[in-house]
């Protein structure tokens, strides 16, 4: 899961333990949280859009996927005019801290790596905020830490 830190990094997580992870827009993520993601499933935490992108930590997912109400409320960010209570388009899901990595694994360093050359957040033009990471990956990329 992916974030920029000046927005919501995994110190904020760690201060507040469990967030609702809202906002997403992009029908492929929303299906993985509404479809897969399941709870006590963890993921890695990413910083985007920073001086060193990377993994830099671990959460986990503390409930199902459930509508995002931020979509319907006029006064949220992530407000969208088009969704219906009714019938939900946006989901989320809620993550809880686990811990920071000793060290940020850098998205130069996950490109390095050939086991993960597959990976969609190592392939150019695949920057979703979600993206699905396989048990052979999580273990390359934890064996880096």
């Amino acid at each position: 899961m992916k974030s920029e830190p000046d927005v919501f990094g995994i110190d904020d997580l760690k201060r507040v333990t469990v967030e609702p992870w809202d906002g997403v827009r992009n029908y492929q993520a929303r299906n993985m949280m509404r479809d897969q993601m399941q709870v006590g499933d963890q993921v890695f935490f990413y910083h985007s859009n920073c001086d060193v992108p990377g993994i830099v930590g671990i959460a986990e997912i503390v409930t199902q996927g459930y509508p995002d109400d931020t979509a319907v409320n006029p006064e949220a960010k992530y407000f969208d005019p088009k969704s219906d209570p009714a019938n939900p388009r946006w989901y989320r899901v809620d993550v809880k801290f686990i811990r920071k990595l000793s060290r940020t694994i850098s998205l130069h360093e996950l490109r390095e790596q050939t086991i993960l050359e597959n990976m969609p957040l190592v392939r150019k033009g695949c920057r979703l905020s979600i993206m699905p990471v396989t048990t052979d990956e999580w273990q390359a990329i934890l064996t880096r830490e």
